[in-house]
């Protein structure tokens, strides 16, 4: 079956986020349970049909966070994962979700090595657990746990059983990612064409695949999509929910009940409270999706963006952006310089065109800021900053909020802030934005730390990624304390987003 095929869409899919559960078990990523309402608040916002909210019999978090969750009077249908067993449905019933995801292994290598247990036995689990899940008022999902490895027939098998004591749904699981696209296809639209209920796809990434294959599923007939934002999840992770919704939007026209406009905030949020961020070429939601610096594309861009965009980014709720480095063609420096108000003559242009491409070749990252000082050199403006930072204070400690103070000139009225946050950079950060709020609405997009030499006297790079409307810039700032550093990139790169030389008489 090839994907020429792909004519079988439902004319309502539904999306399943599994970011608080599937999501949650990337190494490394634990979610206090006031974190997950706000990422719950935030999926329900966005659209998604089914929260999948945790696994409430994993532990005391893990309910509070299911029951929290299920409390809010959401949109969208909560779900609680669970196994296969009486204690886990309870758990399920207990914490308040609607839904039970039970999971139940399928494929013979699972049932006798990890179950330690025959097929008949699975049956008659099967049976047993989603009557009981039934009997209690839960609606039911059956996860069919390695069903890519499973025999097809005995996994049809274990589904008729399940709709026979009223399951509402079925869901085969590609565990360890090893469909393709054709094989996806060929799978649901045998697997949906035996079996009268809603039928969902769960696949994960093992083989850069499981975005193809959701996509492949859905058009044989699945009916619901499951996912996580940034496609987060157990070692290569699962679909990305973000991919799959603009793959069905813009390449097959499918209406969805996703706000697709709140895709980039929603990864945002998410990668701000894992602390696992999306790899700055990923689709949809990297940094770099939207960003142009070859010459040859920007000067197409500014033609039309079409040349090399196939979407508009403010489909997801994006800007793009024309990066200078040493790639850059004079097109898009000039450009640059323009939503500043600043207008080079020839000469100078080339000038500030030259040196840019001189820093980029020396290996340097070249920002927003760097173009600006470099303007601002060769053609004499003085470097007047709109906004400077003349005092700063912190305090704070081990279980103690962090509170900090600033005071700062903007456009020559001093303005003050004060803040809390959950260390000093964030308190910083928080005072500078309320100190600012009044007359520039400028938002930090994305704040990135690293050290850059060794020792505890090390060095440290600070980049961030501010917005004031359409407008996104990056500056940085270098030093040995990290609060000053970022105090260095957040006012440059204010100071970029707000120099506009038109109203200054420049």
């Amino acid at each position: 079956m090839g994907l020429v095929l792909l004519n079988r869409f439902s004319d309502c899919i539904s999306f399943l986020d599994t970011t608080l559960r599937d999501g949650e078990q990337t190494p490394g990523v634990s979610l206090v349970p006031e974190n997950k309402l706000r990422i719950a608040q935030r999926l329900d916002e966005l659209g998604v049909n089914i929260i999948e909210a945790g696994f409430a019999a994993v532990s005391a978090g893990e309910f509070e966070a299911v029951r929290l969750i299920a409390g809010q009077g959401l949109r969208a249908e909560v779900a609680s994962a669970g196994r296969s067993t009486v204690g886990d449905v309870d758990a399920v019933v207990k914490s308040g979700a609607q839904t039970m995801s039970m999971i139940i292994p399928t494929s013979d290598l699972h049932i006798c090595e990890k179950l330690h247990k025959t097929r008949d036995q699975v049956l008659k689990i099967t049976e047993d657990c989603v009557s009981y899940a039934k009997a209690h008022g839960l609606r039911v999902d059956l996860l069919a746990e390695d069903a890519t490895r499973s025999d097809f027939e005995y996994l049809v098998k274990v589904f008729e059983v399940a709709v026979s004591c009223g399951v509402d749904r079925v869901t085969p699981c590609d565990t360890v990612g090893i469909l393709s696209p054709d094989r996806a296809y060929a799978f649901f639209e045998k697997l949906t064409s035996r079996l009268e209920v809603p039928v969902g796809v769960h696949c994960h990434n093992e083989f850069g695949m499981a975005v193809a294959n959701t996509v492949a599923a859905l058009g044989a007939g699945a009916q619901v999509a499951h996912g996580t934002i940034n496609g987060l999840g157990e070692r290569a992770g699962n679909a990305a929910i973000e991919e799959v919704v603009v793959a069905l939007c813009a390449l097959y026209k499918q209406p969805l009940s996703i706000k697709t406009e709140l895709l980039y905030s929603t990864s945002q949020l998410v990668s701000r409270l894992t602390g696992v961020y999306a790899q700055p070429n990923k689709a949809i939601v990297g940094e770099n999706a939207f960003k142009h610096e070859s010459g040859i594309h920007t000067q197409g861009m500014l033609s039309n963006p079409l040349t090399y965009e196939p979407f508009s980014p403010e489909l997801v709720g994006r800007t793009r952006r024309i990066s200078q480095g040493k790639h850059s063609g004079s097109h898009a420096i000039k450009a640059d310089l323009d939503s500043m108000g600043i207008s080079p003559s020839e000469a100078q242009l080339q000038e500030i065109f030259l040196r840019v491409k001189q820093l980029g070749d020396k290996g340097k990252t070249v920002l927003d800021a760097d173009v600006l000082a470099i303007a601002e050199n060769v053609m004499d403006l003085g470097g007047v900053k709109p906004i400077e930072l003349q005092y700063m204070a912190f305090s704070g400690g081990v279980n103690v909020a962090a509170q900090a103070s600033v005071r700062l000139c903007v456009n020559g009225k001093v303005v003050c802030g004060i803040a809390d946050g959950v260390g000093p950079v964030d308190a910083a950060i928080n005072a500078v934005k309320n100190a600012i709020k009044e007359t520039e609405p400028i938002i930090l997009e994305q704040y990135n730390v690293k050290a850059i030499t060794g020792g505890t006297d090390a060095m440290v790079e600070v980049v961030v990624n501010m917005r004031k409307g359409l407008r996104v810039v990056t500056a940085m700032g270098v030093r040995e304390d990290i609060v000053k550093a970022s105090m260095d990139a957040v006012i440059s790169g204010m100071n970029v987003l707000t120099t506009d030389y038109r109203s200054n008489g420049k």
